[in-house]
Formats: structure tokens, sequence, C-alpha cells
């Protein structure tokens, strides 16, 4: 559990950096992250320009995590991925800790050369020692109707792989496709168990403007999941994983005992952290800022000169104090810590959520537990809907 020593002892700078990599193979049709595809031409500028933008740091960072997401990293040939580590390595030096990387099964097994093996000895000798891999399914009609591009072989080969390497391993699933049933959802989630990995997250799909699955909806080509069964769906993934020894810790994120993803932590703690890459974000300073979404605007900006920023926010106490108490309730089993909570952010939990906090607890969708204040296993289906009455959004 979270306590109050450990939030009065804080480090005094961020200890965490993200860096973001638009490239992908294709955009699949629910993806509303910050990427290009078929533009593998500009990987070389994309370089040069987060080159230029960590220089603004003048002077290297030195952190306890590191992420490289996506987008996928792991799709770079492996000489420009040796460069992207000797420029991150440079501004983000690492003390012990945690550097993860984001990667699509095809770029680590399942390719026709050596590439696969190359790129994971590439990224060993750099000290990455965790990789999240983008499975989302082990049925071939799921990965179809998602529009991946690995088979249910190749995921298993790519699991195999990156543990044979000596990586730590964190698996992506997505649950609610198009026509999916309950017993293909427990087909994912028992072969995924047979796989051991340390980690998994689950994801709800969702539809998003200006996706591609957004506008087939619309056309009536593919239809979306009754909410009822993406809750029979979520459930069942929680008791089963459970049951296989994974802790729920967070509410998309499960891990074997000592595998929790550090790096996600620190969001959850409402730490700040640095951040590079076109459409990333960052807290610094206590604001929030975000780089422009399109790649190619990012590169411009970066190769004239300009600030990469498009957005920023300055959290004034009390609205930081409220995303605290949010983000920390995402922690299933440590929640809030209320002496730790007004010792960090200067208010006590229940006068911040007032008459609000005290109907989601009496209806259930919070528990008191004292010291703490956390979600129950009804509080996890209507996240949201909390969000928004803590908020006052």
């Amino acid at each position: 559990m979270t306590g109050t020593t450990e939030l009065l002892q804080r480090p005094r700078h961020p200890t965490a950096a993200y860096v973001h990599v638009p490239f992908c193979r294709h955009r699949c049709g629910y993806c509303n992250f910050t990427l290009i595809s078929g533009r593998d031409d500009l990987i070389d500028a994309y370089l040069d320009a987060l080159e230029r933008e960590l220089s603004a740091l003048e002077t290297p960072r030195t952190v306890e995590t590191l992420y490289l997401g996506g987008g996928t990293p792991s799709h770079l040939p492996p000489d420009k991925l040796g460069r992207l580590l000797e420029i991150v390595d440079r501004w983000f030096p690492r003390t012990i800790g945690e550097f993860t990387i984001e990667a699509n099964p095809l770029d680590v097994a399942g390719t026709t050369d050596s590439q696969g093996e190359e790129r994971l000895r590439i990224l060993r000798a750099a000290g990455v020692g965790r990789i999240s891999l983008g499975v989302q399914s082990f049925q071939t009609e799921k990965l179809r109707v998602l529009e991946r591009d690995h088979t249910p072989q190749q995921a298993r080969d790519a699991v195999k792989a990156v543990k044979d390497a000596g990586f730590t391993v964190s698996l992506d699933l997505i649950f609610g496709a198009p026509g999916e049933s309950q017993q293909a959802w427990q087909a994912d989630l028992d072969a995924a168990l047979a796989l051991r990995p340390d980690h998994i997250s689950l994801y709800g799909l969702t539809f998003e403007r200006g996706t591609a699955f957004w506008s087939r909806r619309a056309r009536g080509d593919l239809r979306s999941q009754e909410e009822e069964a993406e809750r029979t769906m979520y459930l069942a993934a929680i008791d089963a994983l459970a049951a296989g020894g994974y802790e729920h810790y967070e509410i998309s994120n499960f891990a074997l005992p000592g595998c929790r993803s550090r790096h996600n932590q620190t969001y959850w703690a409402a730490r700040e952290y640095y951040a590079a890459g076109p459409g990333s974000a960052r807290y610094l300073d206590g604001v929030r800022s975000s780089n422009h979404r399109s790649t190619t605007t990012w590169l411009n900006r970066l190769r004239t000169g300009q600030s990469p920023l498009d957005e920023s926010e300055q959290l004034d106490p009390e609205n930081r104090a409220r995303e605290a108490l949010v983000l920390g309730l995402r922690r299933v089993q440590d929640g809030v810590e209320r002496a730790a909570f007004a010792a960090e952010f200067g208010y006590d939990v229940d006068r911040l959520g007032g008459d609000d906090l005290r109907k989601l607890l009496s209806s259930g969708l919070l528990e008191n537990l004292g010291s703490r204040l956390r979600l129950t296993r009804e509080g996890l289906l209507l996240g949201d809907y909390i969000w928004s009455k803590l908020l006052r959004c």
C-alpha cells in the first residue's frame, strides 16, 4: 500500500520519461493514436527532430523509468532503432529502474530475415528490460476484424522470442470486438495465461471519432458490442487472471507479483514526467502540455526553430488535487490513502469530494476502508461516471 512516508519523500525532479515514436506498418481501423504508416522516408527526419526537441532540456535528466511508445517503436529498422536508443540514452540516462519499449509481434518474430533477432539484441544491449507486445488477440477471426497484421502463432512466437532473449513481457489484449463471443474472449484469456507473461493489459474496444471503425459503424458495416456483454467480458477477465495468480493493481492492468509497470504508476500517482515526440504529453512544474499530434507539423516546427507544443494547461491546487484523486482511485488495490493524500496535495479527501463522494460511497461504487478509499467491483465498471463526479465536469 502506498503510504504517507513514500509520498512525502517524492523526488524533487521528475524521474520518468516517455518518448513517442509514430511509425507503424499500417493503421488499424480502431487506432486513434498519433502515428503514420507508409512514411518510413521520414524516420531520419524524425530522429533529427527528436534530438532538437530533447536538446531544449540543456542537460541530461536522470530518470528511473523510460518508456518508448507509439506508433510502434520496434518498426524502425535495426540501425535506426539503434540511433533512437542512443538519443534517449544521452538525454535520459537511467539509474536502476525500468526501460520499456512497445513492439509489434512481427517486428520481433515471424519475419523472413534476421531483423527480429537483431532488434532484440540491440534492445538488450541498450538496457531495455521490458517489452510490451501489442498482441490484442490469439483468435484468427478477431485479428482479422481488428485489422492486425500477425497470426495467433506469430503472437505466440513473439512472446517466446522475447522471453528467450531475457526480457520481461507485457501483453496488450482487446475485448469487445465486433462479433466477439464470450467463449472467444475466454479462449483469448486462456491463451494468454498459457504463455505466462509477466504483465497483461486489457482494453475494451472503443470507437473513436476520426478512425475508420467510427466511419464503418456509422455506415452499418460494424456493430459495437452491447454494454452488458462488455461488462461480462471484463469481469470474466478479472476472475480468470486472479485465478491465474495475477494481481489486479489498476483498472486495466494485471501483473504477477513484483511485475507491476513502474512507469505507469508514475501517472497514477500524479507525479510529474518528461515527454518528447509528436503528440506526446508531459507534466512538469504543475503544467500539463502536449505536442502537436501531426507528425509532419511537429517535424516542421522543430526544423524551423519553433516550439512543438500545441496545448498547455496550468493546474490550480484544487484541480490538481481532484485529478490526483481520480488517478489514485484507478489503483484497484491501493486506492487513495487519506493521510498521504492530504500531506501531498493539501486537501482532505472527504471535504474535497463532498456530497458527490458521499453519494458514491452510499451507492456502493466506492468503499471506505478507514485510512483508504478505493473502487468496489461495481465501481470498476462505472469509472467514467465516477471521474465525472469527482472532477465536477
